[in-house]
């Protein structure tokens, strides 16, 4: 088949990159100069398969209730008068069961541990290099009773076959030494030895280079604006060159969309209503002054839900999520604040060893569904494909995402239990999803 990709980011490039392994002839569109200069670009660096418990639990309504007011709170949600945020908020509430966070979890991490497989493997056939740790993920506690919180998700998660283990202080500064000034505040810890961590904006930039040389098409700095139907399918994608104002048709057999946060709004026209909501996310890039104080192990900040990453001589800070619709801004005033907040934080914990006098501030939308699971499949146009709504696990399960996609396109049914979107409900053994289309 002729395939056109929208969207450039780790999901959209990994498509294109097992579509055209697969055979096909593929174009990919993006709005920007270059791949992964979106939600890819900047983001918390880490391939946590075993940290991928969704956001919907029973405790979270009462968490939301309680950050609601404050600028610097890990999940900020703030109202508008958007019926796309309401639809996608009371979905979130139905998820908030044991039940819901149970199934959730289950399609999560075989989602994640396939992926992994799938980007161990592209590694190894490509040799793509993105400072890339192998050195697992811990997650610290700095209260006894966020600790105690955190060893029975661990233990609910052993349930799926993860090994999540639960360490002492002591074991967490073993796993971790550049710890031991912030000791007196940890109260224990969990570690996933198999998770690692690496910057998705090099691998996904380097894996789009390598499907350019095996023959794939890239439109840079193209807005798509539509589609145009013919008998019930997608006849072609409408383009506008960005430098030029060029407006064209790429037509197509098939068409997959892509498009992060973007791809919920694109396909509405069209009669396909996915409950994909962006959270908008921050992240601080800094220059270690002090790299060999610097922390190696990616890390999660359980108090300020932060993840901490090493990339090279850099540290990667980002978290929190802001639910307030598709503002990418970083000078108003609650930015601000949320920017501030990592670097405040990481201070905290390493003091000295960063410059956070030119910190590299970013903030990029993550495509949220009400439960984390994506859109992976068929719409109900016969020749339009979904892969978004990755939310926090683009990076996580970009490989297998995209590999996923392309062998349901090419035919054939991937060696995953999953519940993929289009799909007859009892297709798959686990149990339907709760946003369809």
């Amino acid at each position: 088949m002729r395939v056109n990709v929208l969207g450039a980011g780790i999901i959209g490039v990994a498509t294109a990159w097992y579509l055209r392994q697969s055979g096909h002839e593929v174009t990919v569109v993006d709005r920007q100069p270059d791949a992964a200069l979106e939600t890819s670009f900047a983001n918390g660096a880490q391939i946590s398969v075993s940290f991928c418990e969704p956001w919907a639990s029973a405790e979270a309504p009462i968490k939301v209730l309680k950050w609601l007011m404050h600028d610097d709170s890990p999940l900020l949600f703030r109202p508008k008068l958007d019926p796309q945020q309401w639809r996608w908020g009371l979905s979130f509430l139905t998820q908030c069961t044991d039940a819901a966070f149970e199934r959730n979890v289950r399609q999560l991490v075989a989602l994640g541990r396939y992926s992994h497989e799938s980007l161990k493997e592209l590694v190894a056939q490509t040799g793509i290099e993105y400072h890339r740790l192998e050195r697992g993920i811990l997650h610290f506690f700095s209260s006894q009773k966020d600790f105690e919180a955190g060893a029975a998700a661990a233990e609910l998660m052993r349930r799926y076959g993860v090994d999540r283990r639960i360490l002492s202080r002591e074991e967490v500064l073993a796993v971790e030494p550049a710890l031991a000034g912030f000791a007196g505040r940890i109260a224990g810890g969990t570690y996933t030895p198999t998770d690692e961590s690496g910057d998705a904006r090099v691998f996904t930039q380097e894996l789009a280079r390598r499907c350019a040389e095996a023959g794939v098409e890239f439109l840079y700095e193209q807005d798509v604006l539509g589609f145009e139907l013919e008998g019930g399918r997608v006849g072609s994608v409408q383009i506008q060159d960005r430098r030029t104002g060029r407006r064209r048709a790429l037509k197509a057999d098939a068409h997959v969309a892509a498009l992060g946060s973007y791809t919920a709004p694109l396909l509405r026209p069209l009669g396909i209503s996915l409950n994909i909501y962006p959270a908008k996310g921050y992240s601080a890039t800094l220059r270690l002054k002090h790299p060999e104080r610097a922390s190696v192990v990616s890390m999660i900040d359980d108090a300020r839900k932060i993840a901490i990453s090493r990339l090279g001589d850099e540290i990667r800070i980002a978290g929190t999520a802001e639910l307030a619709g598709y503002d990418t801004r970083l000078d108003t005033p609650t930015a601000r604040v949320r920017c501030q907040a990592l670097l405040r934080r990481y201070e905290e914990v390493f003091p000295g060893v960063a410059d956070t006098s030119e910190p590299h501030f970013w903030t990029g939308l993550r495509p949220s569904t009400p439960n984390n699971i994506p859109y992976i499949g068929r719409s109900r146009i016969p020749n339009l494909w979904v892969n978004a709504g990755h939310g926090t696990l683009g990076w996580t399960h970009g490989a297998g995402s995209g590999r996923a996609l392309a062998e349901l396109m090419s035919g054939r049914r991937p060696a995953i239990d999953f519940g993929f979107y289009g799909e007859p409900a009892g297709r798959s053994t686990l149990a339907p999803r709760a946003q369809t289309a």
